[in-house]
Parts: C-alpha cells; sequence; structure tokens
C-alpha cells in the first residue's frame, strides 16, 4: 500500500466512524476505497468489519447518555445480534461472494421504506395498544428479537447498512425517541462487528495495514457522529438515513 493509498484509507475510516455512528452504511465509503488499492474483495470485507470496531464502540460510548435505562433490552438484543452476526460471518467464507449480496439492495429498500412510514406505523400500533388497553413490550418481543437476529446474519455477512435496517425495525415496534433507539443500534452494531471479527481472526485472510488505519480513523470519526447525530431532530435524522440509503444502494447495484 503506498503512502497516498494510506492516508486514503485513513481519512475513509474517520468518515466511516462518524457515519456509522449517525446512520450507518459507513462501509460503503472504506469498503470501494480497500478494493481500489487492489484488494481482494473478501479480503477487503473481513479488513473493513475489523477496521470499523473501534469506531463503533466509541460511538456508543458518545451515546451514553442516550443509552441510560437501556440494559435489559440491549442485553437481549446483544445476544440476538451476537448468534446472527457469527452466521453472518460463516455465511460470508462459505458462500460465493456474489450469492448473498444480490438481495442486500432489496434488503436495503425494504428498511428505507420502514423508516420513512415508522411514524405512521408507529402511531397505528399505538392505537391499538391502547384499545386493547395493552402496554409495548421493553424489548419489542419475539418479533424484533427475530428480525434483529436476521438482520445480524446479513451484517456479519455485509456490514454496510446494517445500522438501517436495525433502526427501521426497532422504530416500527418500540416506543422510543430515534436518538435512543440510534444508541442502541450503535451497540448492536459493535456487537456484531466484533463477533465476526473474532471468528475472521482465526479463519480469514485481512491485511493488517488496512485494519490498523481503518480502526484509528473510525475511532476518530465515531464520537464526531455522535455530537452531529444527537443534535439532529428525529426528521433529520429520519431523512438522512433515507437519503444515505438509497444512495447506498444505487452503488450496490451499479456494482
Amino acid at each position: 500500500m503506498t503512502p497516498a493509498e494510506m492516508v486514503a484509507v485513513f481519512a475513509a475510516g474517520v468518515s466511516a466512524g462518524a457515519v456509522n455512528t449517525v446512520v450507518g452504511s459507513g462501509s460503503l465509503i472504506t469498503f470501494p476505497v480497500l478494493l481500489a488499492t487492489g484488494m481482494p474483495p473478501v479480503t477487503a470485507a473481513v479488513s473493513n468489519t475489523l477496521g470499523v470496531i473501534p469506531g463503533s464502540i466509541s460511538g456508543a460510548i458518545g451515546y451514553r447518555t442516550e443509552l441510560s435505562g437501556q440494559s435489559r433490552r440491549i442485553l437481549k438484543m446483544s445476544v440476538s445480534a451476537l448468534l446472527g452476526g457469527l452466521a453472518g460471518a460463516t455465511l460470508l467464507l462459505a458462500l460465493p461472494a456474489t450469492a448473498f449480496e444480490k438481495i442486500v439492495p432489496a434488503l436495503m429498500g425494504l428498511a428505507l421504506v420502514l423508516v420513512v412510514l415508522q411514524p405512521r406505523i408507529s402511531a397505528s400500533v399505538r392505537r391499538r395498544r391502547e384499545r386493547a388497553d395493552d402496554s409495548a413490550r421493553p424489548d419489542g418481543g419475539r418479533l424484533l428479537l427475530t428480525g434483529l437476529t436476521l438482520a445480524s446474519v446479513y451484517g456479519g455477512y455485509f456490514p454496510a447498512a446494517q445500522g438501517i435496517i436495525y433502526m427501521s425495525l426497532m422504530g416500527v415496534l418500540l416506543d422510543e425517541t430515534l436518538q435512543r433507539l440510534n444508541a442502541v443500534k450503535n451497540v448492536l452494531v459493535a456487537v456484531v462487528n466484533s463477533v465476526a471479527a473474532l471468528f475472521f481472526l482465526f479463519s480469514a485472510a485481512f491485511d493488517w495495514t488496512a485494519v490498523a488505519l481503518i480502526a484509528a480513523g473510525s475511532a476518530l470519526g465515531g464520537p464526531i457522529g455522535a455530537r452531529v447525530g444527537r443534535r439532529l431532530s428525529p426528521a433529520m435524522l429520519r431523512s438522512l438515513i433515507v437519503t444515505v440509503g438509497t444512495v447506498a444502494i444505487v452503488q450496490l447495484l451499479r456494482h
């Protein structure tokens, strides 16, 4: 890797760390940059997953205020994320590179539709609960945990936009503000990336230079994203999620 390429990878790591904390899809910045250095796709994907972990952790720490009072919920969801992430990491090495990626744009498109419709769906769910005199489950119940597990399978295989899918699922099934859900999203992404990374350390090829550069960059970008993200209104955050997700779909379809 040339000095210029190293600078580009580091800068991509900073951007990815910030974008992942606010929205998700930061890997759509780092992954193409790694490919541009001549790195094989699977090696680039594994190196990227290892590198973005510090950014996920620093971003979650940046949202520590919003995480207050959510420990039990996060513990349950983290178990789902861990199992799904491990399954997804296994699929990355077991299946052809194109097998799973064919459905990625469709999954992201569905997630964006849910994000857009989330206020209406949530309002409808609340009215139904009021009529039935039933309160929302703090962990979203089996439906949400199952959805998060499947989303984590996707995240363990292809980390880009997993945060958008998490936000769409939680936004529909939990009665919480987007900022508090965004904080939980960052923890779940950190769990998935970490378990996938542990799996890859013993079973896949990766580039230590790329990992170190992305790790350093994403660790700096995570807190920046947290400071920016918590200042956004629900409407602005939702719009940003949809915008980034749409760009991600277009970029994936081009490849």
